[in-house]
C-alpha cells in the first residue's frame, strides 16, 4: 500500500508538469484549430537557455523569472513572424511549419547546450520531501498548480483574458465589439511557450537534460488534452493529471516502465474511438 500510494503521489506531480503542456496546446489549438508539434521543443530550448544562464551563477528564481519573459517573447515572435504567414492556409501548411519549427528548435537546443545528457538542478528544499514524495515532486507540483490556477483565473476572471478567449472561440463577432483578434492570437503564442517553458524546468531535474527529453512528455500532454477535452482548458488540465496518474500505476504494476510511451499512445487512439471530444469537450458541428 506505501509503495501504491507513493507512485500516486508521484503521478499527481508528474501530471501537473502534463496538465500545463496540455494547456499550452490547448491554448494554440482554440486559436488555430491546430496542434502545435513544436511545443515541446520550445519548451525544451527554453529550459537549455536557463541551463546556460544557471551556469553563470546567477540565482535559479532570478532566472526563473527571465525564462518566462524570454519564452513569452519568443512564442509571440513566432506567431507574429512566421505563423501568420501560414493563417487561412491549408491544415497541411500549419502542420509542414510547425514540424520545421521543432526541428529549429531542437537544433538551438544542441547549439545552446550540446547533445550530451545533463543534470538540471532543482530549486527546493529537502524538507519539502517525505516518506512518500521527493522534495521536488512537491515543489514542481506547487509551482504548476500555482501557474495553472493563475493562468486559468486570468482566462476565466480578467477583462483581457475574457477577450482572449472571445477572440479564440469567435474571432468574427470579436472583431465587431473592437477585440484586436491578431494580438490576442499573439499574447496566446507567447503564454503558451511561457507555460511550456515551466513544464521543461520542472520536468528536467527527473529525467536529465537532453535536446529530445520533451517528446515523450509532449506525447503525455497530447493524450491529457485529448482525454479532457482539446478544446477545454479546464479539461485539459484534468486530462493531464489523470494521466500523469494513469501513467505511473500502469508502468510499476501492469505494463512495465518500458511500455508507458506505448500506454500513453494506445490512451489517444482509444480516446479518438470513443469519445473524439474528450471527457469534458463538446462536439462541434457546421453546416458546409
Amino acid at each position: 500500500m506505501t509503495e501504491f500510494l507513493h507512485q500516486l503521489v508521484a503521478g499527481i506531480a508528474t501530471g501537473g508538469i502534463y496538465a500545463s503542456l496540455a494547456l499550452a496546446l490547448v491554448m494554440i489549438y482554440q486559436t488555430t484549430h491546430h496542434v502545435n508539434f513544436a511545443q515541446g521543443e520550445m519548451a525544451t530550448a527554453s529550459t537549455f537557455g536557463a541551463w546556460y544562464l544557471l551556469s553563470t551563477g546567477l540565482p535559479y528564481w532570478v532566472v526563473f523569472a527571465m525564462v518566462l519573459v524570454a519564452s513569452f517573447i519568443v512564442g509571440a515572435l513566432v506567431e507574429r513572424v512566421v505563423m501568420k504567414r501560414v493563417s487561412g492556409r491549408s491544415d497541411f501548411a500549419f502542420v509542414a511549419v510547425s514540424v520545421g519549427l521543432l526541428i529549429v528548435f531542437n537544433s538551438a537546443s544542441s547549439w545552446i547546450g550540446g547533445t550530451e545528457i545533463r543534470q538540471f538542478p532543482s530549486p527546493f528544499p529537502s524538507f519539502l520531501g517525505g516518506r512518500l514524495v521527493s522534495a521536488h515532486e512537491v515543489g514542481s507540483f506547487l509551482v504548476t498548480l500555482i501557474v495553472l490556477c493563475a493562468l486559468l483565473g486570468f482566462l476565466r476572471f480578467t477583462p483581457f483574458g475574457l477577450a482572449m478567449r472571445a477572440a479564440a472561440q469567435n474571432p468574427l463577432s470579436s472583431r465587431f465589439v473592437g477585440i484586436r483578434v491578431d494580438w490576442m492570437l499573439t499574447i496566446g503564442w507567447g503564454l503558451a511557450a511561457a507555460i511550456g517553458a515551466v513544464a521543461g524546468m520542472m520536468i528536467a531535474p527527473v529525467v536529465f537534460l537532453e535536446p529530445n527529453m520533451m517528446g515523450g512528455v509532449l506525447l503525455y500532454a497530447f493524450a491529457g488534452a485529448l482525454l479532457g477535452g482539446i478544446d477545454n482548458p479546464w479539461g485539459a488540465v484534468v486530462g493531464g493529471f489523470v494521466v500523469g496518474m494513469f501513467e505511473n500505476i500502469i508502468g510499476v504494476y501492469i505494463a512495465g516502465p518500458e511500455l508507458k510511451l506505448t500506454v500513453a499512445l494506445a490512451l489517444i487512439v482509444a480516446v479518438v474511438m470513443v469519445r473524439p471530444a474528450g471527457l469534458f469537450g463538446r462536439a462541434l458541428t457546421a453546416r458546409v
